[in-house]
């Protein structure tokens, strides 16, 4: 038979655990939320999908343009 001192100290380890439990979960909890509102309120970037592929397509146009004849003067040459 289990003493009242070892029911005791298994109550309070059961109590322990379970408010331990709680907090842990509300504390979780609370991180999501703040997290999930954080992103909801986050803006688009200065440069948005369209502005990107358009910006991408400009700089190969511009490095077509610069290289291009560079690359047909060392052809040229036969390197």
């Amino acid at each position: 038979m289990i003493s009242i001192l070892a029911q005791e100290r298994l109550l309070g380890a059961t109590l322990g655990c379970a408010l331990t439990g709680i907090v842990v979960f509300e504390q979780r909890k609370r991180i999501y939320d703040s997290v999930s509102s954080y992103q909801s309120e986050m803006k688009e970037p200065i440069f948005g999908k369209k502005s990107r592929s358009e910006f991408a397509l400009l700089w190969n146009k511009t490095v077509d343009q610069i290289f291009v004849p560079v690359i047909e003067a060392i052809s040229s040459r036969r390197w």
